[in-house]
C-alpha cells in the first residue's frame, strides 16, 4: 500500500507583461488563447470562464495522461481570478489546490501575482516542481500576449 502522507505549500510567481490588465485578463478567459499556452498542443481542453464554471485540461507528458480540474470560485474582470483545482495521474489524485491570480496596472502594463495554497498528496506531487511549472506557464502567457 501507497503511504499516505501530504504537504501543504503556499508559493506567489509574479510576472510583468507588457499589456494591459484587460488584455492580460482576456487571455485567460478565452478559451481559443487560453488552449494555446495553457497545456501542449496535444491537450484536450475545456473552459467555462464564468464563477461556478469548469475548466478541464488533460494530455500526456512521458506516456501518462494529466489532469487538470479547475472550478472558478471569483472572477472580478481585469482584476481577480480565483479558482480552486486538483491534478492527477492517471486516475490517481496528486494535489489539490486554491489559486489566485490578481492583476494590477503597472505603467502601460500589467503586473500579474499568482498565489497557490496547495495540499500536495502521497509524494506524488512537489510544491517545488509546481511552482517551476507555474513560472513556465506564466512565461508561455508572456509569448501569448505578445501574439
Amino acid at each position: 500500500m501507497t503511504e499516505r502522507s501530504v504537504t501543504h505549500a503556499t508559493f506567489a510567481v509574479e510576472r510583468s507583461y507588457a499589456a494591459t490588465p484587460a488584455r492580460v485578463f482576456a487571455a485567460w478567459a478565452d478559451p481559443v488563447a487560453k488552449a494555446r499556452w495553457f497545456g501542449g498542443s496535444d491537450w484536450e481542453h475545456e473552459l467555462d470562464f464564468r464563477v461556478g464554471g469548469r475548466e478541464v485540461s488533460s494530455g500526456p507528458i512521458d506516456g501518462t495522461v494529466y489532469t487538470f480540474s479547475a472550478r472558478y470560485q471569483d472572477i472580478v474582470p481585469d482584476v481577480r481570478i480565483v479558482y480552486a483545482y486538483d491534478m492527477h495521474m492517471g486516475e490517481t489524485r496528486t494535489s489539490v489546490s486554491l489559486a489566485t491570480v490578481e492583476l494590477t496596472p503597472d505603467g502601460e502594463g500589467t503586473r500579474l501575482v499568482f498565489t497557490e495554497q496547495g495540499a500536495f498528496l502521497d509524494g506524488l506531487d512537489d510544491p517545488t516542481q509546481r511552482e517551476s511549472g507555474t513560472g513556465s506557464l506564466l512565461d508561455a502567457l508572456g509569448k501569448e500576449l505578445e501574439r
